[in-house]
Protein backbone atom coordinates (compact mmCIF):
# COMPACT_ATOMS: atom_id res chain seq x y z
CA UNK A 1 0.00 0.00 0.00
CA UNK A 2 2.64 2.30 1.07
CA UNK A 3 4.01 1.81 -2.82
CA UNK A 4 0.66 2.67 -4.38
CA UNK A 5 0.55 5.24 -2.16
CA UNK A 6 4.36 6.70 -3.91
CA UNK A 7 3.62 5.83 -7.34
CA UNK A 8 -0.15 7.73 -6.99
CA UNK A 9 -0.81 10.46 -9.15
CA UNK A 10 -0.64 14.00 -7.85
CA UNK A 11 -4.42 14.59 -8.93
CA UNK A 12 -5.69 11.38 -6.90
CA UNK A 13 -3.78 12.67 -3.94
CA UNK A 14 -5.41 15.69 -3.77
CA UNK A 15 -9.16 13.75 -4.91
CA UNK A 16 -8.11 11.27 -1.68
CA UNK A 17 -7.34 14.87 0.67
CA UNK A 18 -10.60 15.87 0.03
CA UNK A 19 -12.51 13.22 0.14
CA UNK A 20 -10.94 12.13 3.48
CA UNK A 21 -9.98 8.78 2.76
CA UNK A 22 -5.69 9.66 2.78
CA UNK A 23 -3.82 12.61 4.36
CA UNK A 24 -0.40 14.51 2.94
CA UNK A 25 1.35 13.19 6.63
CA UNK A 26 0.60 9.61 5.51
CA UNK A 27 1.97 10.26 1.76
CA UNK A 28 4.77 12.44 3.46
CA UNK A 29 5.61 9.20 5.53
CA UNK A 30 5.37 6.66 2.98
CA UNK A 31 7.72 8.77 0.39
CA UNK A 32 10.70 9.32 3.19
CA UNK A 33 10.46 5.56 3.95
CA UNK A 34 10.86 4.80 0.30
CA UNK A 35 13.58 7.50 -0.40
CA UNK A 36 15.46 5.75 2.65
CA UNK A 37 15.18 2.28 0.77
CA UNK A 38 15.89 3.22 -2.68
CA UNK A 39 17.62 6.83 -2.89
CA UNK A 40 21.03 5.31 -2.16
CA UNK A 41 20.37 3.18 -5.07
CA UNK A 42 19.49 5.42 -7.75
CA UNK A 43 20.97 8.94 -6.12
CA UNK A 44 18.34 10.86 -6.97
CA UNK A 45 17.88 13.33 -3.92
CA UNK A 46 20.99 15.60 -2.62
CA UNK A 47 19.40 16.81 0.36
CA UNK A 48 16.48 14.83 2.30
CA UNK A 49 14.67 17.45 4.94
CA UNK A 50 12.34 14.37 6.86
CA UNK A 51 11.51 17.33 9.58
CA UNK A 52 10.60 20.38 7.45
CA UNK A 53 8.73 17.77 4.92
CA UNK A 54 6.83 16.61 7.85
CA UNK A 55 5.97 20.10 9.04
CA UNK A 56 4.93 20.89 5.90
CA UNK A 57 2.51 17.79 5.88
CA UNK A 58 1.34 18.35 9.39
CA UNK A 59 0.59 22.23 8.11
CA UNK A 60 -1.63 20.55 4.88
CA UNK A 61 -3.40 17.94 6.84
CA UNK A 62 -5.01 20.76 9.16
CA UNK A 63 -6.08 22.67 6.40
CA UNK A 64 -7.97 20.09 4.79
CA UNK A 65 -9.68 19.00 7.69
CA UNK A 66 -10.55 22.38 8.02
CA UNK A 67 -11.77 22.48 4.89
CA UNK A 68 -9.79 25.25 3.57
CA UNK A 69 -6.71 23.89 1.67
CA UNK A 70 -4.62 26.59 0.01
CA UNK A 71 -5.53 25.21 -3.58
CA UNK A 72 -5.46 22.66 -5.75
CA UNK A 73 -2.40 20.22 -5.17
CA UNK A 74 -1.62 21.69 -1.41
CA UNK A 75 -0.21 18.35 0.05
CA UNK A 76 1.34 17.36 -3.09
CA UNK A 77 4.89 16.29 -2.10
CA UNK A 78 7.62 17.99 -4.59
CA UNK A 79 11.32 18.51 -4.78
CA UNK A 80 13.31 21.03 -6.13
CA UNK A 81 16.98 20.67 -8.64
CA UNK A 82 19.57 21.88 -6.94
CA UNK A 83 20.83 24.57 -8.85
CA UNK A 84 17.42 26.92 -8.21
CA UNK A 85 17.49 28.69 -4.34
CA UNK A 86 15.78 26.79 -1.69
CA UNK A 87 15.19 29.25 1.21
CA UNK A 88 16.87 27.43 4.65
CA UNK A 89 18.96 24.70 1.97
CA UNK A 90 22.06 25.49 0.68
CA UNK A 91 22.14 25.15 -3.39
CA UNK A 92 25.40 23.77 -4.20
CA UNK A 93 24.66 23.52 -7.92
CA UNK A 94 26.29 20.05 -8.25
CA UNK A 95 29.56 21.57 -7.41
CA UNK A 96 32.62 21.83 -4.74
CA UNK A 97 32.79 25.40 -6.00
CA UNK A 98 29.64 26.58 -4.08
CA UNK A 99 30.40 27.05 0.01
CA UNK A 100 27.77 25.60 1.51
CA UNK A 101 28.20 27.98 5.05
CA UNK A 102 26.54 30.86 3.56
CA UNK A 103 23.20 32.37 4.20
CA UNK A 104 20.18 30.65 2.03
CA UNK A 105 17.60 33.19 2.99
CA UNK A 106 15.71 33.25 -0.53
CA UNK A 107 13.30 31.18 -2.29
CA UNK A 108 13.56 30.99 -6.38
CA UNK A 109 10.23 32.05 -7.57
CA UNK A 110 9.17 28.50 -8.51
CA UNK A 111 10.34 27.56 -5.01
CA UNK A 112 8.08 30.45 -3.84
CA UNK A 113 5.07 29.68 -5.65
CA UNK A 114 5.23 25.67 -4.77
CA UNK A 115 5.31 26.64 -1.16
CA UNK A 116 2.42 29.28 -1.61
CA UNK A 117 0.60 26.70 -3.14
CA UNK A 118 0.94 24.01 -0.12
CA UNK A 119 2.76 21.64 -1.64
CA UNK A 120 5.38 19.58 0.74
CA UNK A 121 8.82 20.08 -0.08
CA UNK A 122 10.92 17.05 0.58
CA UNK A 123 14.71 18.08 -0.51
CA UNK A 124 16.84 18.59 -3.70
CA UNK A 125 17.27 16.66 -6.56
CA UNK A 126 21.18 16.34 -8.13
CA UNK A 127 22.23 17.62 -11.40
CA UNK A 128 25.76 17.56 -13.12
CA UNK A 129 27.51 20.75 -12.13
CA UNK A 130 25.79 24.12 -13.20
CA UNK A 131 23.55 21.57 -15.18
CA UNK A 132 26.29 21.86 -17.82
CA UNK A 133 25.44 18.40 -19.77
CA UNK A 134 22.41 16.14 -20.63
CA UNK A 135 23.58 13.29 -17.89
CA UNK A 136 23.94 13.35 -14.37
CA UNK A 137 26.93 13.23 -12.53
CA UNK A 138 29.09 15.59 -10.83
CA UNK A 139 32.37 16.02 -8.43
CA UNK A 140 29.89 16.67 -5.86
CA UNK A 141 27.45 14.15 -5.39
CA UNK A 142 28.34 11.36 -7.80
CA UNK A 143 26.57 9.62 -10.43
CA UNK A 144 22.51 9.52 -10.93
CA UNK A 145 20.95 6.01 -12.18
CA UNK A 146 18.14 5.30 -14.20
CA UNK A 147 15.67 3.53 -12.00
CA UNK A 148 14.81 1.14 -15.04
CA UNK A 149 18.07 -0.50 -14.83
CA UNK A 150 20.77 1.05 -12.93
CA UNK A 151 23.45 0.62 -14.67
CA UNK A 152 22.34 3.05 -17.23
CA UNK A 153 21.83 6.83 -16.72
CA UNK A 154 18.38 8.62 -16.43
CA UNK A 155 19.43 11.66 -18.78
CA UNK A 156 20.67 15.40 -17.40
CA UNK A 157 20.53 17.96 -16.20
CA UNK A 158 17.31 16.94 -14.46
CA UNK A 159 17.84 13.62 -13.96
CA UNK A 160 17.84 13.63 -10.22
CA UNK A 161 14.29 14.92 -10.92
CA UNK A 162 13.27 12.38 -13.46
CA UNK A 163 14.86 9.39 -11.35
CA UNK A 164 12.83 10.51 -8.74
CA UNK A 165 9.27 10.63 -10.36
CA UNK A 166 10.19 7.21 -12.08
CA UNK A 167 11.12 5.59 -8.80
CA UNK A 168 7.98 6.96 -6.67
CA UNK A 169 10.18 9.17 -4.74
CA UNK A 170 7.72 11.93 -4.77
CA UNK A 171 4.98 13.50 -7.25
CA UNK A 172 6.39 16.63 -8.55
CA UNK A 173 9.82 17.92 -9.79
CA UNK A 174 11.05 21.02 -10.59
CA UNK A 175 13.26 20.80 -13.86
CA UNK A 176 15.65 22.97 -15.69
CA UNK A 177 16.16 22.51 -19.84
CA UNK A 178 18.69 24.09 -21.38
CA UNK A 179 19.24 22.40 -24.34
CA UNK A 180 16.68 19.42 -22.92
CA UNK A 181 17.37 18.85 -19.56
CA UNK A 182 14.22 18.07 -18.55
CA UNK A 183 13.10 16.28 -21.82
CA UNK A 184 16.36 14.12 -22.28
CA UNK A 185 15.75 12.44 -18.68
CA UNK A 186 12.13 12.40 -19.31
CA UNK A 187 12.17 10.44 -22.29
CA UNK A 188 15.13 7.87 -21.19
CA UNK A 189 12.96 7.55 -17.64
CA UNK A 190 9.72 7.23 -19.36
CA UNK A 191 7.64 9.80 -17.26
CA UNK A 192 6.16 13.61 -18.61
CA UNK A 193 8.04 16.48 -18.40
CA UNK A 194 7.29 19.68 -19.85
CA UNK A 195 9.88 22.97 -21.32
CA UNK A 196 7.39 25.57 -21.23
CA UNK A 197 7.48 28.87 -23.49
CA UNK A 198 10.33 30.75 -22.50
CA UNK A 199 9.09 33.13 -19.85
CA UNK A 200 6.17 30.87 -18.82
CA UNK A 201 7.82 29.93 -15.43
CA UNK A 202 9.66 32.89 -13.67
CA UNK A 203 13.26 32.45 -13.16
CA UNK A 204 15.33 34.24 -10.24
CA UNK A 205 18.23 34.67 -10.75
CA UNK A 206 18.53 33.95 -14.56
CA UNK A 207 20.72 30.77 -15.61
CA UNK A 208 23.94 31.87 -16.58
CA UNK A 209 23.21 30.26 -19.92
CA UNK A 210 21.19 32.89 -20.80
CA UNK A 211 17.91 32.78 -23.15
CA UNK A 212 18.14 28.91 -24.29
CA UNK A 213 17.25 27.96 -20.29
CA UNK A 214 13.74 27.29 -18.93
CA UNK A 215 12.12 25.47 -15.75
CA UNK A 216 9.40 23.10 -16.40
CA UNK A 217 7.25 20.29 -14.36
CA UNK A 218 8.03 16.64 -14.09
CA UNK A 219 5.65 14.41 -13.17
CA UNK A 220 3.87 11.04 -13.04
CA UNK A 221 0.97 12.34 -15.35
CA UNK A 222 0.36 14.86 -17.62
CA UNK A 223 -2.58 15.90 -15.82
CA UNK A 224 -0.38 16.68 -12.97
CA UNK A 225 2.05 18.47 -15.30
CA UNK A 226 -0.86 20.91 -15.89
CA UNK A 227 -1.70 21.30 -12.57
CA UNK A 228 1.81 21.64 -11.19
CA UNK A 229 2.63 24.64 -14.37
CA UNK A 230 -0.35 26.55 -13.47
CA UNK A 231 1.52 27.31 -10.17
CA UNK A 232 4.95 27.43 -11.34
CA UNK A 233 3.86 30.15 -13.47
CA UNK A 234 2.04 32.61 -11.08
CA UNK A 235 3.98 35.86 -11.41
CA UNK A 236 7.06 37.12 -9.94
CA UNK A 237 8.80 40.88 -10.48
CA UNK A 238 12.46 39.34 -9.97
CA UNK A 239 12.03 38.02 -13.80
CA UNK A 240 12.04 40.68 -16.08
CA UNK A 241 11.31 38.21 -19.22
CA UNK A 242 8.38 36.71 -17.82
CA UNK A 243 5.63 36.20 -19.71
CA UNK A 244 2.72 38.09 -18.97
CA UNK A 245 0.54 36.52 -16.56
CA UNK A 246 -2.58 34.51 -17.81
CA UNK A 247 -4.12 32.55 -15.02
CA UNK A 248 -4.43 29.45 -17.27
CA UNK A 249 -6.47 26.71 -16.41
CA UNK A 250 -4.03 24.10 -18.11
CA UNK A 251 -5.79 20.99 -16.82
CA UNK A 252 -8.94 22.49 -18.04
CA UNK A 253 -8.70 21.89 -21.24
CA UNK A 254 -6.88 18.45 -21.65
CA UNK A 255 -9.97 16.66 -22.19
CA UNK A 256 -10.61 18.48 -25.66
CA UNK A 257 -8.26 16.22 -27.24
CA UNK A 258 -6.67 16.78 -30.53
CA UNK A 259 -9.25 16.27 -33.23
CA UNK A 260 -8.99 18.56 -36.42
CA UNK A 261 -5.46 19.45 -35.53
CA UNK A 262 -3.42 19.16 -38.04
CA UNK A 263 0.24 17.72 -37.22
CA UNK A 264 3.42 17.41 -38.47
CA UNK A 265 5.49 14.29 -37.91
CA UNK A 266 8.87 14.57 -38.31
CA UNK A 267 11.10 11.37 -37.65
CA UNK A 268 14.70 12.69 -38.27
CA UNK A 269 13.90 16.66 -37.96
CA UNK A 270 16.25 15.62 -41.66
CA UNK A 271 19.25 14.94 -40.36
CA UNK A 272 19.25 12.93 -37.28
CA UNK A 273 20.49 9.45 -37.23
CA UNK A 274 18.02 7.56 -34.77
CA UNK A 275 18.28 4.04 -33.05
CA UNK A 276 16.05 1.76 -35.11
CA UNK A 277 14.39 0.57 -31.71
CA UNK A 278 13.08 4.22 -31.22
CA UNK A 279 12.44 5.22 -34.75
CA UNK A 280 9.83 2.10 -34.62
CA UNK A 281 8.38 3.12 -31.57
CA UNK A 282 7.35 6.31 -32.12
CA UNK A 283 6.34 5.43 -36.08
CA UNK A 284 3.51 3.88 -33.63
CA UNK A 285 3.16 6.68 -31.33
CA UNK A 286 2.60 9.36 -34.08
CA UNK A 287 0.07 7.10 -35.96
CA UNK A 288 -2.13 6.69 -32.93
CA UNK A 289 -2.78 10.81 -32.90
CA UNK A 290 -4.83 10.01 -36.88
CA UNK A 291 -6.35 7.29 -34.64
CA UNK A 292 -7.27 10.28 -32.27
CA UNK A 293 -9.01 12.39 -34.90
CA UNK A 294 -5.91 14.58 -36.05
CA UNK A 295 -4.36 14.78 -39.05
CA UNK A 296 -1.09 13.44 -39.11
CA UNK A 297 1.49 14.31 -42.14
CA UNK A 298 5.19 13.12 -42.07
CA UNK A 299 6.81 16.06 -43.19
CA UNK A 300 10.57 17.85 -41.67
CA UNK A 301 10.20 21.38 -40.75
CA UNK A 302 12.81 22.42 -43.10
CA UNK A 303 15.94 23.50 -40.93
CA UNK A 304 19.58 22.42 -41.16
CA UNK A 305 21.07 21.16 -37.67
CA UNK A 306 21.44 24.28 -35.05
CA UNK A 307 24.10 22.29 -33.70
CA UNK A 308 26.39 25.06 -34.01
CA UNK A 309 24.39 27.60 -33.02
CA UNK A 310 23.54 26.37 -29.90
CA UNK A 311 27.00 25.64 -29.07
CA UNK A 312 27.93 28.97 -29.50
CA UNK A 313 25.32 29.93 -26.79
CA UNK A 314 25.71 27.15 -24.95
CA UNK A 315 29.44 27.53 -24.54
CA UNK A 316 29.58 30.94 -24.09
CA UNK A 317 26.76 30.63 -20.88
CA UNK A 318 29.40 28.33 -19.50
CA UNK A 319 32.02 31.03 -19.13
CA UNK A 320 29.56 32.98 -17.68
CA UNK A 321 29.11 30.60 -15.02
CA UNK A 322 32.86 30.45 -14.34
CA UNK A 323 34.78 33.41 -15.09
CA UNK A 324 34.59 34.20 -11.89
CA UNK A 325 36.66 31.08 -10.36
CA UNK A 326 39.87 31.39 -8.98
CA UNK A 327 42.43 29.05 -9.84
CA UNK A 328 42.22 26.95 -6.50
CA UNK A 329 38.28 26.71 -7.23
CA UNK A 330 39.17 25.36 -10.97
CA UNK A 331 40.70 22.34 -9.96
CA UNK A 332 37.47 21.40 -8.03
CA UNK A 333 35.20 21.83 -11.29
CA UNK A 334 34.36 18.75 -13.58
CA UNK A 335 37.01 18.50 -16.14
CA UNK A 336 34.58 18.30 -19.24
CA UNK A 337 32.83 21.47 -17.87
CA UNK A 338 36.24 23.36 -17.83
CA UNK A 339 37.17 22.14 -21.78
CA UNK A 340 33.43 23.85 -22.05
CA UNK A 341 34.45 26.77 -20.14
CA UNK A 342 37.22 26.94 -22.56
CA UNK A 343 35.54 26.69 -25.91
CA UNK A 344 33.37 29.54 -24.82
CA UNK A 345 36.24 31.58 -23.99
CA UNK A 346 37.18 31.54 -27.25
CA UNK A 347 34.15 32.43 -29.16
CA UNK A 348 34.60 36.12 -29.99
CA UNK A 349 31.77 38.64 -29.99
CA UNK A 350 31.56 38.49 -34.01
CA UNK A 351 30.80 34.86 -33.80
CA UNK A 352 28.19 35.34 -30.66
CA UNK A 353 26.26 37.86 -32.76
CA UNK A 354 26.08 36.05 -35.91
CA UNK A 355 24.75 32.65 -33.71
CA UNK A 356 22.15 35.28 -32.12
CA UNK A 357 21.17 36.02 -35.60
CA UNK A 358 20.97 32.83 -37.09
CA UNK A 359 18.88 31.79 -33.76
CA UNK A 360 16.39 34.46 -34.78
CA UNK A 361 16.34 33.03 -38.32
CA UNK A 362 15.51 29.27 -36.78
CA UNK A 363 12.51 31.09 -35.02
CA UNK A 364 10.88 32.97 -37.76
CA UNK A 365 11.48 29.48 -39.92
CA UNK A 366 9.71 27.38 -36.84
CA UNK A 367 6.75 30.32 -36.60
CA UNK A 368 5.86 30.11 -40.27
CA UNK A 369 5.83 26.38 -39.74
CA UNK A 370 3.30 26.50 -37.42
CA UNK A 371 1.06 28.77 -39.47
CA UNK A 372 0.88 25.39 -41.28
CA UNK A 373 0.55 22.51 -38.34
CA UNK A 374 -0.65 22.87 -35.53
CA UNK A 375 1.98 20.64 -33.67
CA UNK A 376 5.32 18.83 -34.64
CA UNK A 377 5.86 15.16 -33.04
CA UNK A 378 9.55 13.31 -33.08
CA UNK A 379 11.57 11.16 -30.83
CA UNK A 380 12.94 12.69 -27.46
CA UNK A 381 16.18 11.23 -28.21
CA UNK A 382 17.96 9.59 -30.74
CA UNK A 383 19.45 6.96 -28.33
CA UNK A 384 18.60 4.40 -25.77
CA UNK A 385 19.60 5.16 -21.84
CA UNK A 386 23.50 4.17 -22.07
CA UNK A 387 25.86 3.21 -19.06
CA UNK A 388 25.83 6.03 -16.69
CA UNK A 389 29.06 7.86 -15.78
CA UNK A 390 29.45 8.30 -19.50
CA UNK A 391 28.75 11.58 -21.62
CA UNK A 392 27.73 10.02 -24.78
CA UNK A 393 27.44 6.02 -25.47
CA UNK A 394 30.22 3.82 -26.07
CA UNK A 395 29.88 3.80 -29.83
CA UNK A 396 30.22 7.39 -30.12
CA UNK A 397 33.79 7.96 -28.48
CA UNK A 398 34.03 10.91 -26.68
CA UNK A 399 31.13 12.86 -28.60
CA UNK A 400 29.55 15.66 -27.29
CA UNK A 401 26.18 15.37 -25.24
CA UNK A 402 24.56 17.12 -28.24
CA UNK A 403 25.60 14.41 -30.46
CA UNK A 404 22.98 12.41 -29.27
CA UNK A 405 20.10 14.80 -28.50
CA UNK A 406 19.61 16.22 -31.77
CA UNK A 407 15.82 16.39 -31.02
CA UNK A 408 15.80 18.67 -27.99
CA UNK A 409 18.34 21.65 -28.20
CA UNK A 410 16.87 23.14 -31.63
CA UNK A 411 13.49 24.27 -29.66
CA UNK A 412 15.68 25.91 -27.17
CA UNK A 413 16.95 28.15 -29.39
CA UNK A 414 13.36 29.01 -30.65
CA UNK A 415 12.20 29.08 -27.35
CA UNK A 416 9.01 26.95 -27.87
CA UNK A 417 7.16 24.47 -25.64
CA UNK A 418 8.31 21.03 -26.01
CA UNK A 419 7.15 18.07 -23.94
CA UNK A 420 8.24 14.39 -23.64
CA UNK A 421 5.68 11.87 -23.09
CA UNK A 422 6.36 7.92 -22.58
CA UNK A 423 5.73 5.97 -25.30
CA UNK A 424 7.02 2.61 -25.15
CA UNK A 425 10.09 0.41 -24.48
CA UNK A 426 12.65 -1.08 -26.08
CA UNK A 427 13.47 -4.80 -26.44
CA UNK A 428 15.97 -4.70 -23.52
CA UNK A 429 13.07 -2.56 -20.63
CA UNK A 430 14.46 0.87 -21.41
CA UNK A 431 11.48 3.61 -21.64
CA UNK A 432 11.53 5.47 -25.04
CA UNK A 433 9.76 9.26 -25.45
CA UNK A 434 7.77 10.82 -28.01
CA UNK A 435 8.07 14.59 -28.42
CA UNK A 436 5.56 17.38 -28.97
CA UNK A 437 6.38 20.54 -29.75
CA UNK A 438 3.75 23.14 -29.74
CA UNK A 439 4.04 27.11 -31.69
CA UNK A 440 5.77 29.66 -29.20
CA UNK A 441 3.20 30.75 -26.01
CA UNK A 442 0.62 27.55 -26.79
CA UNK A 443 2.09 25.50 -23.79
CA UNK A 444 -2.27 24.68 -23.22
CA UNK A 445 -2.05 23.04 -26.93
CA UNK A 446 0.68 20.83 -26.08
CA UNK A 447 -0.86 19.07 -22.68
CA UNK A 448 -3.78 18.98 -24.35
CA UNK A 449 -2.03 16.48 -27.05
CA UNK A 450 0.04 15.12 -24.58
CA UNK A 451 -2.89 14.25 -22.30
CA UNK A 452 -4.73 12.91 -25.34
CA UNK A 453 -1.86 10.34 -26.33
CA UNK A 454 -1.26 9.20 -22.55
CA UNK A 455 -4.98 8.44 -22.25
CA UNK A 456 -5.28 6.26 -24.56
CA UNK A 457 -1.82 4.40 -23.92
CA UNK A 458 -0.26 2.74 -20.55
CA UNK A 459 3.05 3.56 -20.68
CA UNK A 460 3.05 6.50 -17.82
CA UNK A 461 1.40 3.49 -15.54
CA UNK A 462 4.45 1.32 -15.28
CA UNK A 463 7.10 0.72 -12.67
CA UNK A 464 10.62 -0.17 -12.65
CA UNK A 465 11.60 -2.70 -10.35
CA UNK A 466 13.19 -1.43 -7.48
Amino acid sequence: MSDDLCFASAADLVDAYRGRSLSPVEVTQALLTRIAAVNPKVNAYCLVDEESALRDAQASEARWQAGKPLGPVDGVPASIKDIILTRGWPTLRGSKTVDPNQSWTEDAPVTARLREAGCVILGKTTSPEMGWKGVTDSPLTGITRNPWNLDTTPGGSSGGASAQVAAGLGQFAVGTDGGGSIRIPAGFTGIPGLKPSFGRVPAAPLSPFGTVAHLGPMTRTVRDAALMLREMAKPDARDWFALPYADTDYAAALPAGVKGLKIAYSPTLGYAKVDPEIAAVVDVAAKLFADLGAVVERVDPGFDDPVDVFHTHWFAGAYNALMALTPEQFRLVDPGLVQTFERGAAITLQQYLQAANARGALGVRMKRFHETYDLLLTPSLAVLAFTAGRLAPENMGDAYWTAWTPFSYPFNLTQQPAMSVPCGFSQSGLPIGLQIVGPMHRDDLVLRAAAAYEAATDWHRRRPAL
